[in-house]
């Protein structure tokens, strides 16, 4: 099993200091022998996480080129996007310039999005959710096509339409960028999961969730005829027992999760230093993790 972090809190610092400390986490991260980092995609901090939508909140894209300036060896994506708020042919050409500037290190998290107020807010439309599964789905497919040198367009669908699919240069990453679709829906995310994706990123708080969810992907799977061992599944984790020290705790959480196939969880940070919890609490536990296998 392997260790990633999401940085999806910004207020440890000044804003003056930020690009600092993202500079150090990202040194820090890559000198443990992390697989991952990952920001936010959003406008405003999470209501629903319990912080001010005022709080800090940097915009995803830029943030993970200037980390990909920053590192040589993590995977950098977004978890997730929302599909509402970019363009898909465009996204997919900014996810193509991250791979290719970061090594061949972009992954694409993509998801159905939710946050009502952000749109509201910007003046971004926030279509109803049936809609929006509809156009992630499109995005899907033009994210596959746009990084496919064979396929230069046209793409024509119910919500999207493009007259080229041109994408130059293409990235690095071979056949493509990782494509990882976010959320746990049974019905609508888990079947796109396995029609589209490399890669999850389940919610489940529990061994038992996160089982149930599984079995649900490998009926989508069976019915598209997919091998599930292709799709790469990660978890979001407190990682509480790291925080008091206990790598040995944090481990024999870990152990039912990484029983089940779950080849990496990403760890959030609590309200302090990014770089400073890197460094103390996330690093130790890298190689006692990877013994799980």
């Amino acid at each position: 099993m392997r260790l990633g972090v999401h940085l999806m809190r910004f207020d440890s610092v000044e804003p003056s200091r930020l690009r600092q400390e993202l500079a150090d986490t990202a040194a820090a991260a890559d000198e443990a022998g992390l697989a991952w980092v990952s920001v936010m995609d959003h406008y405003f901090q999470m209501e629903s996480a319990g912080f001010p939508a005022s709080d800090p909140m940097l915009e995803a894209y830029t943030t993970l080129g200037y980390l990909a300036g920053r590192t040589e060896n993590v995977q950098l994506g977004v978890l997730v996007t929302g599909v509402t708020y970019r363009y898909p042919g465009l996204l997919a050409k900014i996810v193509a310039t991250l791979d290719v500037l970061s090594g061949g290190r972009a992954t694409l998290g993509i998801g159905a999005a939710w946050y009502d107020r952000e749109h509201a807010a910007f003046g971004v439309p926030f279509p109803p959710l049936s809609e929006r599964f509809e156009r992630l789905e499109e995005a899907l497919q033009i994210a596959r096509q746009m990084w496919d040198p064979d396929e230069v367009g046209p793409f024509a669908g119910k919500h999207y339409t493009l007259a080229e699919t041109l994408c130059s240069p293409m990235p690095l990453s071979r056949p493509r960028p990782e494509i990882m679709v976010g959320g746990s829906g049974e019905r609508k995310t888990l079947r796109l999961v396995a029609q589209y994706a490399d890669a999850c990123n389940l919610f489940g708080a529990t061994p038992e969730e996160v089982a149930h969810k599984l079995d649900v992907l490998r009926g989508h799977c069976a019915d598209v005829g997919r091998d599930p061992a292709e799709i790469r599944v990660t978890i979001l984790n407190a990682g509480e027992a790291l925080l008091k020290g206990d790598v040995a705790g944090f481990v024999e959480d870990m152990r039912p999760f990484a029983a089940l196939g779950v080849e990496t969880v990403i760890l959030r940070p609590p309200a302090t230093s990014l770089a400073s919890w890197v460094q103390k609490d996330v690093a130790p536990a890298v190689e006692r993790l990877a013994e799980l296998g």
